[in-house]
């Protein structure tokens, strides 16, 4: 007898090759429920090589979606169905199979060539993969979009690429998802190709009744909306999207035009291709020819008197170093976005890491410290930038903000904030003919030189790499030389009297505190509240600002017994703490495999400190 069961979350993983169309799939999976009311997490996994050969391992592209009637923080560990195109995406996803998981099959894939390719030995794959006892599904995908498009005048490849719509349908009935979401989308997708919006509403439609028909399906289920969300009015965003508005919004509320001059690189390209859009806002983009043009063009562009930006991953981080030392000798406002990725070199391109933290802190010659902080979800990705933005201005140095491939490419819902919650952001600006200006001078606060744009009457000046005086003169006098590295590097610190203190998630006091920075938030909060409901005491210091840290470091450090510091990668930001704060133990839990956390890894590294 079927049965209708109310579920409080469930984690969805699409996957197959490259080119099934599993990327929209989840993300229209993800959008639907978002209109229906329920908190979001996704994690996109693409495959690391362009084009990696059909039907293999190395070729499978995943998009994992978590659901729930509750604040959702993680795309989840674990899923409660996958739905798989072929048998290598079976293959490469068993791990995260939930022992009470449903399994969605293209049974027209599981034929001798698709099951060698997949390094199957047999011709039975779940018994080799001894998952007999999930609920296993064999749907006829393919040859079913076949038969449902046979009379549309498509030729046969062009039918087959519509077979995600109708695995998409499947999973609509099996959770009770409203189709009118996806059909408004192809109408708008393919208002100038009318025969696809017909094809694939039909595929999605015959997706949908095929599941209400067959046995195999005993109960449906669903999840309602999320009833603790802050009332307002949100829509689904990704980490890049919501980084290029927040640049956008720190523009518009200094009142200084956006510059972007970046090179295209994963995964930060779609924030340059954000931006290219706003036009109308007065962003000015300029793809550049390399990564060293796209730094010097933006640190050109500051001179004149833009905010700006050029945005980059590791290795073009790496490109950037020699230019990023002009930006805080000049004393610039710049950000630079590093979105990051596994490496080193090339490394697994399309694999998320924090590993580029030393880096930022470090990677440049001479005495070169530059601020940097990070956001930790796709939402925070707004304010991070738009906090970048404030403080470069405001401060008149360059920042490096930097994400993550899970952040840049995940999304979740976000309320769309009022501006009017934003505080203003004043740049220094040297008004005409001031006769008092000299380019090194500080004010006492901020210890922060005033900003003459380039073309203002009255108060030209040189800037340059060369070490200067107060006076903008050249100098190569040693006294000169150490105050004003003196004076640089006072003035990074003193960023710590302008950001917010570090707030304690859980007991200000006790004997573990849970210590981590970026995209690892979702996973460390939704562990605490497991260990929580464990009746193990531990608490969260999360950190958005590295450098400088919050002042209150040490107090909050202070105030517990054991600290250990989660981050994937191998130890970097525990070792960052040693030198900053060297009166502390830290013990480090540490992931280096290009993936996230998965919140159960966090619990039992708690659990194994005790």
């Amino acid at each position: 007898m079927h049965k209708l069961i109310d579920l409080p979350d469930v984690v969805i993983r699409f996957s197959g090759d490259s080119g099934d169309g599993m990327q929209l799939t989840g993300t229209l999976f993800a959008d639907t429920s978002a209109l229906m009311g329920n908190d979001v997490s996704t994690f996109p996994d693409f495959p690391a090589e362009i084009r990696a050969p059909q039907g293999s391992i190395t070729g499978v592209s995943g998009f994992q979606v978590h659901i729930g009637d509750h604040k959702i923080s993680t795309p989840g560990d674990f899923c409660d169905v996958l739905v798989a195109m072929n048998p290598a995406a079976l293959r490469a996803n068993t791990t995260w199979l939930k022992p009470t998981s449903t399994v969605i099959l293209d049974a027209d894939t599981f034929d001798e060539k698709g099951l060698t390719r997949a390094g199957f030995k047999t011709d039975n794959a779940i018994k080799e993969l001894g998952i007999e006892d999930r609920n296993i599904i064999f749907a006829p995908i393919t040859s079913l979009t076949k038969e449902s498009l046979k009379d549309s005048g498509m030729d046969v490849k062009s039918i087959i690429r519509n077979k995600n719509m109708f695995a998409l349908g499947i999973c609509y009935f099996l959770f009770n998802r409203s189709l009118e979401a996806t059909e408004k989308y192809c109408e708008i997708k393919f208002r100038k190709k009318p025969q696809f919006i017909t094809s694939n509403k039909k595929v999605l439609r015959d997706g949908f009744n095929y599941a209400s028909n067959i046995h195999a399906i005993q109960n449906t289920y669903v999840v309602k909306p999320a009833a603790n969300l802050p009332k307002g009015t949100y829509r689904n965003i990704n980490g890049n999207q919501a980084l290029a508005w927040g640049l956008i919004a720190a523009s518009e509320k200094s009142g200084r035009p956006l510059f972007c001059g970046s090179y295209p690189i994963t995964p930060a390209t779609s924030i340059l291709e954000e931006l290219a859009l706003r036009k109308d806002l007065g962003v000015k983009t300029l793809q550049c020819e390399d990564e060293i043009a796209g730094i010097c063009t933006a640190i050109g562009a500051a001179f004149a008197g833009n905010l700006a930006v050029t945005t980059t991953s590791g290795p073009g981080f790496s490109l950037k170093s020699e230019a990023l030392g002009l930006a805080m000798i000049t004393e610039l406002p710049l950000i630079v976005v590093d979105v990051q990725r596994s490496g080193p070199s090339t490394g697994i391109p399309t694999k998320t890491e924090q590993t580029d933290l030393l880096q930022a802190l470090y990677g440049r010659n001479g005495e070169c410290p530059i601020a940097v902080i990070a956001s930790h979800s796709p939402s925070h990705c707004f304010d991070a930038a738009f906090w970048a933005g404030k403080l470069a201005m405001e401060h008149m140095m360059p920042v490096i903000l930097l994400s993550e491939g899970f952040l840049g490419n995940g999304s979740e819902p976000w309320k769309i904030p009022s501006m009017d919650d934003y505080p203003e952001i004043k740049p220094p600006v040297v008004a005409e003919n001031d006769t008092n200006y000299q380019p090194f001078v500080r004010d006492k606060e901020r210890m922060t030189r005033r900003w003459a744009l380039a073309g203002t009457p009255g108060v030209e000046h040189r800037l340059g790499g060369l070490e200067k005086n107060n006076d903008g003169q050249v100098s190569n006098n040693p006294l000169v030389h150490e105050r004003m590295v003196r004076e640089r590097a006072e003035k990074v610190t003193r960023v710590a009297d302008f950001i917010p203190e570090m707030q304690v998630i859980g007991p200000e006091k006790g004997d573990i505190l849970l210590v981590g920075w970026g995209g690892t938030f979702g996973h460390l909060y939704t562990a605490l509240e497991e260990l929580k409901a464990k009746k193990i005491k531990v608490s969260l210091a999360h950190f958005d600002f590295i450098n400088p840290l919050p002042r209150n470091t040490a107090e909050v450090f202070g105030k517990f017994k054991r600290i250990l510091v989660c981050e994937l990668n191998s130890g970097q930001f525990a070792g960052y703490l040693r030198m900053q704060h060297q009166s502390f133990t830290y013990r480090q839990y540490n992931k280096v495999q290009g993936q996230p956390f998965t919140v159960e890894e966090i619990v039992n590294a708690v659990i194994n400190l005790q």
